[in-house]
């Protein structure tokens, strides 16, 4: 079993203009015959990147970590992450109500509802279950019944709270989310392929009938994202100076609600609960992950050092790998390092 080690034995290498990659795993504490397991479980399935950094190195890189995919539901970190600033600056007040906001939507809200705070939404507990855009099947499946719990009472994955977070969050600072990641994130640690300029950018809106609420989707490469897990793993630190205010990248991965199978849930981030995250697996303890619909991953574990990105290639119909694909991943990777580093 490897040892966890102590903040002091920890060395943080960030990246330069591009990840540093160590020249044998078994410098990072990884037997390379057992990461051929690795390797034959993401050939086995739609698996189309895998990048593993320990101590800020890439140890492991499947396919090519420049290629952009779509996040899915892992713009809702990015937007964890963004909140933080503005309650540093006081643009955004967890505790204001959407009455306070007027904020509404096409079904009107009712008055109860009306009185979930920003904090209800960042933590999916607002009671509202308005119809909302960007759900997956799952997603529709799981959500309750319009008006059955009051704000900050009860936990459910639930998109109308994500996507009203971000007009929150517009109309709040004058600035969409993606320029405020472009400015705020994606520069600061140094992104290599993140863009919002050009005929394709890398962040938009998408609009829907039944909810004033847009979606704001992302696309992203994998070095880039594993830069973003870097930053978490660091507590929101880059090349020894503060990006993320004080104790945010702590504060959004904090156990607020129980998510049964699936773990815990913080600050739109998906949190290990006593092992539980991904079936077939004991994850690390305080290991946590921005995840997205079709197998996207990025995955923090402290504990270990180490950031795990996978991704599939979804825009492709019919592409995906199951939560079960990808915890069969995870268990042979743990099983692949076999250090005392």
């Amino acid at each position: 079993m490897s040892r966890v080690p102590s903040s002091a034995e920890t060395s943080i290498t960030n990246p330069g203009a591009d990840w540093q990659a160590y020249e044998n795993p078994a410098a990072a504490g990884f037997s390379e015959k057992k990461l051929e397991a690795v390797r034959a479980v993401a050939a086995s399935q739609a698996t189309d990147m895998l990048l593993v950094i320990r101590h800020g190195k890439v140890v492991l890189s499947i396919c090519d970590a420049g290629q952009k995919f779509l996040c899915h539901s892992m713009r809702k970190s990015f937007l964890a992450a963004l909140i933080g600033f503005e309650v540093e600056e006081g643009r955004i007040d967890l505790s204001a109500t959407l009455e306070s906001l007027d904020i509404d939507d096409r079904q009107r809200l009712s008055a109860v509802e009306r009185q979930a705070t920003i904090y209800d939404l960042l933590t999916a507990r607002s009671g509202i279950y308005h119809p909302a855009g960007y759900e997956t099947p799952w997603m529709r499946m799981i959500k309750e019944r319009r008006h059955s719990h009051a704000p900050g009472t009860f936990w459910c994955y639930n998109n109308w709270d994500f996507n009203a977070l971000g007009t929150i969050f517009e109309k709040l600072t004058g600035e969409s989310v993606h320029q405020s990641f472009l400015r705020r994130i994606a520069g600061p640690i140094g992104m290599q392929d993140f863009t919002i300029d050009g005929e394709k950018p890398d962040g938009w809106h998408e609009s829907f009938q039944i909810s004033e609420h847009r979606a704001y989707p992302f696309r992203m490469s994998s070095r880039d994202l594993a830069r973003f897990g870097q930053l978490y793993l660091q507590n929101g630190v880059w090349n020894g100076s503060a990006v993320l205010p004080a104790g945010w990248a702590q504060e959004c991965v904090l156990p607020y609600s129980h998510a049964g199978a699936l773990g815990g849930y913080g600050y739109m981030w998906w949190l290990e609960r006593e092992g539980v995250f991904l079936p077939g697996v004991i994850t690390p303890k305080g290991s946590y992950a921005a995840n997205g619909a079709g197998g996207h991953y990025c995955l923090v574990m402290p504990a270990l050092d180490m950031v795990v990105i996978h991704r599939v290639d979804t825009e492709k119909e019919g592409r995906y790998v199951t939560r079960f694909g990808v915890g069969k991943l995870l268990r042979h990777l743990l099983a692949a390092l076999d250090d005392t580093s």
